[in-house]
């Protein structure tokens, strides 16, 4: 389009996703009108449609723009809203709160916060998580069970970190297991596709052939949910022919620790007759004798000794001989059933190619790996995600150059608040008894699952109010029928957004948020690299906010002034509290505004860093034993396996009681390039590109069924149905079907109605799975991995 006079160009990033891409803000006389990448950005390579088409998102007419309050009954189909000023609505809510603490308790609220990785929460979500601590709410639906739990939170108790970011530059075996970045993270696969040109291998497990895996030098279209079986076989061939660092495993791993075989306890030096209940044990094979490890300083006795990882010993204890093996030797057992034949059985993989890859990754290092959202949503990710750990560990490369590395990152305090809440009252979060090391565990994180058991039935005490920012449960969560259910039971909710969800129909009052470029917002890492880690931008508001609508971060803020947290909230001044965030980086803030492209700190990648720098002690790793825990005391003394036990999904085989015969298909759910979870549909730009609902099927068991290519079909679980168009997809698995959620907007643009989120005749894919079989660890429900049956309508 021609510019006019009053076109600026302003530089900053995309926040519409944690991909943040650098990018170039168009802007013609108050108007944003493109957005173009940045490349002197270290993110800004290249944007996807959903960025470029922003100014459809940030100019559309569906968008609220003012407060609402409901003035029809909660569970009207067809609600109606009358439009009020902020002051009433901040009133309102802040009034309701404080009368449901005082009432009921103030864990009778929650909170519901929609996710920064897939949305643009990132620019608000530190003000709205310091809120709820403040507060003192110990539950908030974060959806970190079905996004990253397994990566960020059950990585560490091998790793004691979550997974480090990829030193993709640098690898020689680059790993992509349930991650597709092509249609995630941009920036990520930009560097992916750098690494492939420079001659690096390609594993790419997924069940679909899209993305990278038609770039792979390994494409394993794994079964749904075997992902763990996988991990295992891979690790038994690696292990068996010796294709594994040997040395990194003896000496930073807990392999070598000795494991009681009649208890299955690691040996103590207290069993010894030491005394010291802490020391552990390994076999000096040199010595033939026992040495002591002091986890307190992560050490050996002595130096350099050539400890076992495998077979049988009898060590003399204070009360007899015990027959013990190394944790290595465990591991190892557990591995060898999951032969490459075995594994073919369970994943649908040949055992060629299992082979084959296990000798990739073991001779191509540096290797690399990323996981993400393919992983997460069974009911068995937790352990499936402790193998792939383990399977890594055997590479040696953890935070060496071209593996995952722990990059420097710009120092900055946390402004999310955790210490404004009792210990006391965190006890309070639901489902922290079932299950003690997951999301629950780490800063309240609940399941929607918990959340409607506590309003609906009042276990283990009622919730009864809700503050939601964004996260549209009814449409991203499984059960949407009791979801709805169970919103509409609730004495009060208030639900901030951009646009009128499913969600926020069942809410009392509706507040309207901005979009990113019509308010401030701050980083202060890029995550996929050293330079991008290193680059602190303050984004600046490009245009006027539309209407009354205000920013994430400004409600949050209102809200504790309401609520009488003023002074928490550094009495209403958002750069105080971007100043005390900065405060350690030695960034000042004014500087910032005056550089819109960013600041550069200083920082250099060190290498290796549990070995220690510069001459000095080896820091070991952040676990308890200071070593990679191949053996995790942690999950035995919850009760769960110190192993990566692989167990079946629990909805997704075709051998369970009744279900074969009804639901003979696995269905699994993919991310769709252009849309961000359930957002988006009502963008012309992009539902030009991607305009109905569907799912991927494979000719053959189409045909089976008299299904045609492109005609609607009943999509039907045993929990509910819906209504989709079949697409062929000839590298699917036959006994494989895929959907995308997230359908509910129409398009006014191209005349396309929107969908029911509750009917069968939607397509509203949560609605047909339940919560019946659930990760036990981190409480995901098995969203990609879930008994199926597709049908010819008539």
């Amino acid at each position: 389009m021609p510019e006019s006079d009053n076109v600026q160009r302003i530089p900053g990033y995309c926040a519409l996703c944690i991909s943040s891409c650098g990018c170039i803000s168009v802007i013609d006389d108050g108007r944003l009108v493109a957005i173009e990448p940045d490349p002197s950005h270290p993110t800004g390579k290249a944007l996807c449609s959903k960025g470029r088409a922003a100014p459809e998102l940030v100019h559309h007419e569906e968008r609220l723009l003012y407060p609402l309050r409901r003035v029809s009954p909660k569970g009207d189909p067809d609600p109606e809203w009358e439009r009020i000023t902020w002051d009433e609505a901040l009133a309102t809510t802040g009034d309701a709160l404080k009368r449901l603490a005082g009432e009921h308790g103030r864990e009778s609220v929650a909170f519901s916060i929609t996710t920064v990785a897939g949305t643009s929460m990132q620019d608000g979500y530190r003000w709205v998580e310091r809120l709820r601590q403040a507060m003192g709410v110990p539950n908030v639906v974060a959806s970190i069970e079905l996004c990253n739990f397994t990566k960020e939170y059950v990585f560490p108790h091998t790793f004691g970190v979550g997974m480090p970011m990829p030193d993709l530059a640098h690898s020689g075996c680059v790993v992509l297991w349930g991650h597709n970045p092509s249609s995630t993270w941009l920036p990520f696969g930009t560097r992916v596709a750098d690494a492939k040109a420079r001659g690096a291998k390609l594993v790419v497990v997924d069940p679909r052939r899209v993305g990278f895996a038609t770039k792979a030098d390994q494409w394993l279209r794994v079964r749904p949910g075997s992902d763990g079986a996988l991990a295992l076989g891979i690790a038994s061939v690696m292990i068996d022919e010796g294709l594994f660092d040997h040395a990194f495993v003896r000496d930073w791993t807990n392999g070598p620790f000795l494991v009681r075989e009649d208890t299955g306890d690691f040996l103590t030096g207290e069993d010894l007759g030491s005394g010291v209940a802490a020391e552990r044990v390994a076999w000096d094979t040199a010595e033939g004798a026992p040495m002591l490890y002091d986890c307190a300083t992560g050490s050996y006795a002595r130096a350099g000794a050539d400890l076992a990882l495998s077979g049988s010993y009898e060590v003399q204890g204070r009360d007899g001989a015990i027959p013990c093996r190394p944790a290595f030797e465990l591991y190892h057992d557990m591995c060898r059933p999951y032969s490459p034949e075995r594994v073919e059985e369970l994943t649908w993989i040949p055992a060629d190619q299992v082979r084959e890859t296990a000798r990739l990754i073991g001779t191509s290092g540096p290797v690399s790996i990323s996981t993400w959202a393919g992983l997460e949503q069974h009911s068995n990710s937790s352990q499936n995600g402790r193998a792939i750990a383990l399977l890594y560990a055997l590479t040696g490369s953890f935070d060496a150059k071209g593996g995952n590395v722990l990059w420097e990152n710009v120092p900055v305090n946390d402004v999310t608040g955790p210490e404004l809440m009792s210990d006391e009252q965190r006890q309070k979060t639901l489902g922290l008894d079932k299950r003690p090391l997951g999301p629950e565990s780490i800063d309240g994180w609940i399941t929607t699952d918990s959340l409607y058991d506590a309003i609906l039935e009042q276990k283990p005490y009622a919730v009864k109010g809700l503050v939601s920012f964004g996260l549209n449960v009814l449409m991203s969560h499984s059960d949407a029928a009791r979801g709805a259910e169970a919103l509409d039971k609730l004495d009060f909710m208030v639900h901030a957004d951009m646009f009128m969800s499913p969600t926020a129909r069942h809410a009392d009052i509706v507040l309207p948020v901005n979009t990113p470029w019509e308010r401030e917002g701050l980083r202060t890492n890029f995550l996929v690299s050293q330079e991008a880690a290193s680059l602190v931008q303050l984004r600046e508001a490009m245009i006027e906010s539309r209407g009354e609508s205000r920013s994430d971060a400004w409600i949050a803020f209102a809200l504790a002034k309401q609520m009488g947290y003023s002074e928490l909230f550094w009495d209403g001044d958002k750069d105080a509290g971007f100043r005390e965030m900065l405060e350690p980086s030695g960034v000042d803030l004014e500087e910032l505004r005056k550089r819109p492209r960013g600041i550069t700190v200083p920082l250099q990648t060190k290498y290796r860093k549990y070995a220690g720098n510069d001459g000095g002690n080896a820091p070991g790793f952040n676990t308890p034993s200071k070593k990679v825990e191949i053996y995790s005391e942690t999950f035995r003394r919850h009760g769960y396996d110190a192993l990566p036990i692989y167990v079946e999904p629990g909805m997704g085989v075709a051998d369970k009681s009744g279900l074969a015969k009804n639901f003979p298909l696995i269905l699994t759910s993919a991310k769709s390039p252009q849309y961000l979870g359930s957002q988006g549909r009502a963008i012309p730009a992009l539902r030009r590109i991607e305009p109905e609902p569907r799912i991927e099927i494979h000719p053959d068991t189409a045909a089976a069924r008299g299904i045609q290519n492109g005609e609607q079909v009943a999509l039907l679980t045993p929990h509910g149905q819906l209504r989709v168009t079949a697409r062929f997809s000839p590298k699917l698995h036959p006994n494989v079907v895929v959907g995308i959620h997230g359908w509910w907007q129409g398009s006014p643009a191209h005349s396309l109605a929107g969908y029911d989120p509750l009917s069968a005749e939607g397509a509203n894919l949560n609605a047909a799975f339940a919560n019946e079989t659930i990760d036990p660890i981190g409480g995901a429900a098995p969203h990609k991995s879930y008994a199926c049956q597709v049908m010819a309508l008539d």
